[in-house]
Formats: structure tokens, C-alpha cells, sequence
């Protein structure tokens, strides 16, 4: 190797040093909670490197999409002109993919930025180590889909980001606080780092009051808050109010009661399901249920082995398309399979979310089987416009789309909610629709 020294270029601050330190000591876990314009990637961008040239293996620095690894790292640059992606330099790489954004070392080690929306672009490969980055916003599936590897090879994870109210990147937190032996975590505000002028906070603070409101931004941004609602969140404020009136909890099925299903069906992409009992004016979530690359043969089997007994189901409007290849619509197949669907109403998008927020107050939620659908109605967010800097007024189509759309042809379809039909014993076989 070139007499050159890794990490390159690379001097951490102060504050920046602990976790360094004890990654390198043996910890092979690590929750970085650290404020806005903290170098959070710089830092974990140098320790990949560092590892790479360690051990010979993959190596995977994940961001929730591609585009935002690519602007923020691939093609990132810090406030003195320097590009990250120069962290390694040029004499020890043998290649350099632009498009896959990848970079193969001369001792045989890979690094590759890659968007968790397409996760499945890793699929057989074997990483040593790995960095979420930005993993609030992330798709949860990413962590669960690399965990077992690392475990079985010994490899490391660092998950850094900014607080996103008390989602999935909390939870993973509280684990971490309850296993002090394998996992290191850290909360650095902008009190804590002394990284930005108090001149620039004062600004950043004005500037966020302008775009907001209020310093709900502010405080979540550069003081780690988990409680302030997160600026374009859908159903912030909602979902605060029933988790502090503890509508999440154990909501167990009554046997008694009939369950309702609410889908959003992806053509090639994600199908969720929502499942529904109605007792006087609570609406009990027991149940919630996803995933990707499935028939209609495979819901209906997955409906039929959770052995509710049902009421009726409920699908978007375009469950009425005619596909060209077999010139029938999915409500026709599924009704071959034995599931009749009803229709939800076809309001626009701005209307379902209203409806959601109104509806959400008489909701409840079971903590566990519930836990991937209530993350994605966190996540739900308004697309971020970033040559005008401020939201645009329709959701970022993420991960979190899809539960959060089967929910909302919830909410439109309970304002025109049918009597039920008494569930009938067909020889033992649950009835499918009415």
C-alpha cells in the first residue's frame, strides 16, 4: 500500500473521539444520536475506512434512498471544499463506480453507498460492517435484513441521525440503553459539541421559527428532542397524543367480534393490511401485516392462517383496473380466491390525510403485532423541496407509504361505515367478504 496514513485527511474533534474509541475497543454495536451539522457521516465515513483496511470484506454505508447517499456522501463536500468521497484517497483504489457508487480497495475490500429503499440490491453478499445513516428515516426491514449476518460473523453497525418523535430509531435506542454490555450509544446536543457559533444557532433558530411556526424543528434538530412533532409529519401531534393516552398497548383479538382488513395493494410493490375489530366507538387495531413480490394467493393464505374470523375487506379504487395481461382486474382474481373487496370512496389524497388525523383519536393500537405499520404512520412525511427549502404538499413516496395509505382508506371508508354481517361458521371455514 502507498506510504499514505488511513483515516485520511481525517482529525476528529473532541466530542467526536468517544465513539472512535469504543468501536475500536470492541464494541461491535453503536446508537450516535448526534445534533445537526454534528459530522456524524465524516466521522463514520473515516471508521469504515479505517475498518476496511482491517479486515477484507464488504462494507455498506446505508442512507434511506439513493439519491440522498449520493448528494450527501457520494458527492458530498464539507465546509472547506474538501470531498468526502477523497477520505480515500485515489492511490488506493483500484476501482471507482460512479453509478453503484461502490469503491474496490487494493487490499481487496469493497465500500458502497447504498439507498435501504432498495435493499435487495445487497442480497447474498456478506458485510463486515455497516453504517445507517439518517436511520429515523430509514426503512426499519434494512436492519432486520443485515443483523443476521453481522451476528454471524462478528461485524459491526453504527446507526447515527437526528431524533423523528418515537419511532423505530428510538426503540432501537431503548435496546441499546438495556444492554449496556454489547451496544454504545450517545445524545450529543449542540450544547454538548460547542460545534456551531452560538451566533449561527440563534439564526438556525429564527430561520426554522419562519418555516414552522414554532421551535419544534429547532429543538429536534439541534437539541435531540424526541418529543417535539416532527416538521412534515402527517400525523406527528396525533400519534403523541394516543401514545401518551396509551391507545398503544396490548389490544388482544375478541373472538367475538368480527375483524375488518384495510389494503393498499402494490402493483410490484409493497401490499399492507391493517386489521380492524370495532367495539362501541374504539377502533382496536390488532393486527397489521406486509410485504412485497406476493400474489393475491398469498394474502389470502396469509388472512386465512391468522384464523380471525372476518367481516369484510377493503381495497383502493384501482383494485378495478383490468390488467392487460390477463384482461382481469385483481377485485375479479380475488374474488376467485374467495375474498370479496369493498371500494374505499376515491377522495384525493389531502382528504384521506384529514381523515386519518380526525380519526386517529379513537384508535388503538397493539404495541407488538402493530409495531411496522405504527412506524410507517410516524414516517409519513411531505416530500422535502430542496431548491426552495420547505415541504411540498403531497407525501415522500418512501417506505412508510404504504401502510400509511392502507390506513388512510380506512379513514375514508369509517365515515360511510356499513352494518356489519353476522360471521357465519361454513363448515369451518371463515367467511372471506359479505
Amino acid at each position: 500500500m502507498p506510504n499514505l496514513i488511513i483515516p485520511h485527511r481525517f482529525d476528529p474533534r473532541d466530542y467526536q473521539r468517544p465513539i472512535l474509541e469504543k468501536m475500536d475497543s470492541g464494541f461491535l454495536r453503536a446508537i450516535q444520536v448526534w445534533h445537526r451539522r454534528s459530522g456524524k457521516d465524516k466521522t463514520d465515513w473515516n471508521f469504515m475506512i479505517k475498518k476496511a483496511f482491517e479486515v477484507i470484506a464488504p462494507y455498506y454505508y446505508f442512507f434511506p434512498t439513493y439519491s440522498q447517499g449520493k448528494k450527501a456522501l457520494w458527492d458530498g463536500i464539507d465546509n472547506t471544499g474538501f470531498k468526502f468521497l477523497d477520505h480515500i484517497p485515489k492511490e488506493v483504489r483500484v476501482s471507482t463506480n460512479d453509478t453503484e457508487m461502490k469503491v474496490k480497495l487494493i487490499n481487496g475490500s469493497l465500500i458502497q453507498v447504498v439507498g435501504t429503499d432498495n435493499i435487495d440490491s445487497i442480497v447474498g453478499t456478506n458485510p463486515r460492517g455497516c453504517v445507517f445513516s439518517e436511520y429515523s428515516l430509514q426503512d426499519p426491514k434494512a436492519w432486520q435484513f443485515v443483523r443476521p449476518i453481522l451476528a454471524a460473523n462478528g461485524g459491526w453497525a453504527i446507526f447515527n441521525y437526528t431524533p423523528r418523535m418515537h419511532n423505530h430509531a428510538w426503540e432501537l435506542l431503548q435496546v441499546a440503553k438495556a444492554d449496556p454490555i454489547h451496544w454504545y450509544w450517545e445524545i450529543k446536543t449542540a450544547d454538548d459539541t460547542k460545534a456551531i457559533p452560538p451566533e449561527v444557532l440563534a439564526q438556525e433558530k429564527i430561520e426554522m421559527a419562519k418555516q414552522t411556526g414554532n421551535d419544534a424543528l429547532y429543538e429536534q434538530e439541534y437539541f435531540c428532542s424526541f418529543e417535539a412533532p416532527v416538521e412534515g409529519a402527517y400525523y406527528g401531534s396525533q400519534l403523541m397524543v394516543i401514545e401518551k393516552e396509551n391507545h398503544i398497548t396490548d389490544v388482544p383479538y375478541d373472538h367475538s367480534i368480527p375483524v375488518e382488513t384495510f389494503w393498499d395493494l402494490g402493483v410490484g410493490d409493497t401490499t399492507a393490511i391493517w386489521f380492524l375489530q370495532r367495539v362501541g366507538m374504539e377502533k382496536r387495531f390488532i393486527d397489521y401485516y406486509e410485504t412485497n413480490g406476493e400474489g393475491l394467493d398469498h394474502y389470502v393464505q396469509v388472512l386465512q392462517d391468522k384464523k380471525y374470523i372476518y367481516a369484510e375487506h377493503t381495497a383502493p379504487h384501482d383494485i378495478e383496473v383490468r390488467e392487460l395481461s390477463s384482461g382481469k382486474s385483481r377485485l375479479e382474481i380475488a374474488k376467485t380466491l374467495g375474498i370479496k373487496f369493498n371500494i374505499a370512496p376515491k377522495l384525493t389524497i389531502e382528504d384521506g390525510i384529514n381523515a386519518s388525523r380526525s380519526v386517529l383519536s379513537s384508535c388503538w393500537f397493539d404495541k407488538t403485532k402493530c409495531d411496522r405499520g405504527l412506524n410507517a404512520l410516524k414516517s409519513y412525511h411531505k416530500e422535502w423541496d430542496e431548491d426552495n427549502k420547505c415541504y411540498k404538499n403531497h407525501p415522500e413516496h418512501d417506505w412508510s407509504s404504504n401502510g400509511s395509505d392502507a390506513f388512510r382508506y380506512f379513514a375514508v371508508s369509517d365515515k360511510i361505515k356499513r352494518p356489519y354481517v353476522q360471521p357465519t361458521d361454513f363448515g369451518g371455514v371463515k367467511p372471506f367478504g359479505i
